[in-house]
């Protein structure tokens, strides 16, 4: 079986042709023959594998770990591929093997950077979860449960129950359990109230206001918390709506500047 091929029919330098391979092995019945030459074949593309395994190699995983992955990846994309299709196996196998990495990451790797003792109480209290549940049907285990079981402190097994929690994190646009109109654990969340924005202004104010002679604090309070327009509070007061205006504009560059006066 050629193991080289030129660069014009494969972006990999060092891949090889295995089409014809491909097309023995799909011809050929279950048996000793068949898995020698499909162990070739898996043999003949395991350095791209390895590369495809490296491009991940800086998220926190072991290389080691990583081309193993890679390689489950690159057995699968053997077994499943269809020569008479007639696309290249290595435009299978790439998206194959990188999907199979990524869901190594999503199955097994922490959201954030747990120590490794937190992980190693994790993987303890789980596995001793596991194995209670089918003895004691009807109830989960308890804390002390885990711990006898397990050999453990009952501190330790909360750690490890806390990291079990702790191990993915739940987007905020994750529908919550039990709603059935698209509520998410966003629109549970609370935010912060924006008259908070206003407190130290309105308290700045509130003095500057109170010392106005009695006339420009009702036009004022009309205008902004009774929310009239100043032709309504002209016509109420029997001023011109001329008037009205020049009194807001008046009150209120009086107070701005007495507080930033004070401010400076």
């Amino acid at each position: 079986m050629p193991t080289t091929a030129s660069a014009k029919h494969h972006p990999h330098d060092d891949a090889p042709d295995t089409a014809e391979a491909f097309r023995t092995l799909v011809g050929l019945p279950p048996g000793p023959q068949r898995d020698a030459l499909r162990a070739r074949i898996v043999e003949a593309w395991l350095p791209m594998a390895e590369r495809l395994a490296g491009r991940f190699r800086s998220r926190g995983e072991s290389y080691e770990d990583l081309r193993q992955v890679a390689s489950l990846g690159l057995v699968k994309a053997v077994d499943r591929y269809d020569p008479e299709r007639g696309n290249a196996f290595e435009s299978y196998a790439v998206p194959t093997i990188t999907g199979e990495i990524k869901r190594h990451f999503r199955d097994h790797m922490w959201t954030l950077h747990v120590p490794r003792r937190v992980q190693d109480l994790r993987n303890r209290v789980r596995f001793a979860a596991q194995e209670l549940s089918q003895t004691t049907p009807g109830h989960g285990p308890t804390v002390a449960e885990i711990a006898a079981h397990a050999g453990m402190s009952e501190e330790d097994v909360r750690t490890g129950l806390e990291a079990l929690e702790s191990f993915t994190a739940l987007s905020l646009d994750a529908e919550l359990p039990g709603s059935e109109d698209g509520y998410s654990l966003g629109d549970a969340l609370g935010a912060a109230d924006p008259a908070l924005d206003t407190v130290v202004d309105r308290e700045a104010v509130k003095p500057r206001l109170a010392a106005l002679p009695e006339r420009e604090r009702t036009i004022l309070y009309m205008r902004f918390f009774g929310g009239m327009t100043q032709s309504r509070i002209a016509e109420q007061l029997g001023i011109s709506q001329m008037h009205v205006s020049r009194l807001i504009s008046r009150s209120c560059t009086r107070m701005r500047d007495q507080i930033m006066h004070d401010v400076a």
